[in-house]
């Protein structure tokens, strides 16, 4: 009589859908979402055992959640009977659709997980990418953004930056510092480089390590050119470099070093009756 009532119970139906397709589902669901609990758990261990960075971790584990919940709604449904061959057919469509017009922006999350995963520059980097230089100020998943030297906030896309050649000025802690001057002819190599070894003494935050030097590097039409090659930390850059072009100037001007400049010679033609 029990086991009559209960097969008659299941087989009642709500609609189109009977009461034992019900508590299938009932019990699909709670079972996929114990399996998904017990899968997040492990992907959450593998990622914190990783030397991923923290961001990517999150973006990684919320895209296998919502696989994971995406996958159990299938199951659930697909116990209650409904034909999920259509679903599936228009979930691929529909996916298709948002792939090809979200392109550009999945492309520049892609480029924002390898910048997050490789790790070629940091917040508080001075960087050079696509034309514009500046300090990085935040790193999104979709884009970059750079504050330049003059003020200005730049907002670089990850898909560029992944793909283009970027110069990273401050991962190595230090830059080099090249002045290149004209002296005359008439000023010997002696005399120049003295005045321009004075200037680098005269110059504080200069790094002892590697030393200063200075080069005769070229010999041109009005003059010789020498090249001042000195290492600053990279804090103390733009100090080093504007200080160092000052006391270059002065130095020359102690030493009555001369700096030659382009000369045009005109000559006029004619009979001299006019």
């Amino acid at each position: 009589m029990l086991s009559e009532n209960l097969s008659a119970l299941l087989s009642a139906s709500v609609g189109a859908i009977s009461v034992g397709d019900i508590l299938t589902a009932v019990i699909m669901l709670v079972i996929c979402l114990v399996v998904t609990r017990l899968i997040l758990k492990v992907v959450r261990r593998v990622l914190s055992a990783s030397k991923l960075d923290g961001r990517v971790q999150k973006y990684l584990l919320s895209g296998s959640r919502l696989l994971l919940y995406l996958l159990t709604a299938i199951l659930v449904v697909g116990s209650l009977g409904v034909d999920m061959t259509s679903l599936v057919a228009l979930l691929s469509v529909a996916s298709l659709g948002v792939t090809l017009a979200a392109e550009d922006v999945l492309a520049n999350m892609a480029g924002g997980l390898v910048i997050l995963s490789a790790h070629p520059f940091m917040i508080g980097d001075y960087i050079e990418a696509s034309g514009v230089s500046g300090t990085v100020e935040e790193i999104t998943l979709n884009y970059t953004k750079l504050v330049t030297p003059d003020g200005l906030l730049v907002m670089l896309p990850n898909k560029s930056l992944a793909d283009s050649r970027m110069t990273n000025y401050t991962t190595l802690g230090r830059r080099r510092v090249t002045w290149k001057l004209t002296a005359s002819y008439s000023a010997s190599t002696e005399a120049v480089k003295g005045a321009c070894q004075r200037a680098l003494a005269a110059t504080e935050h200069i790094l002892k390590d590697p030393a200063p030097a200075v080069y005769l590097s070229r010999y041109g039409d009005s003059g010789i050119e020498y090249t001042v090659y000195c290492w600053a930390a990279v804090e103390d850059y733009w100090d080093v470099h504007f200080t160092l072009a000052e006391h270059l100037r002065a130095a020359f001007a102690e030493d009555g070093v001369e700096i030659p400049y382009n000369r045009l010679d005109v000559r006029i033609l004619g009979d001299g009756s006019k």
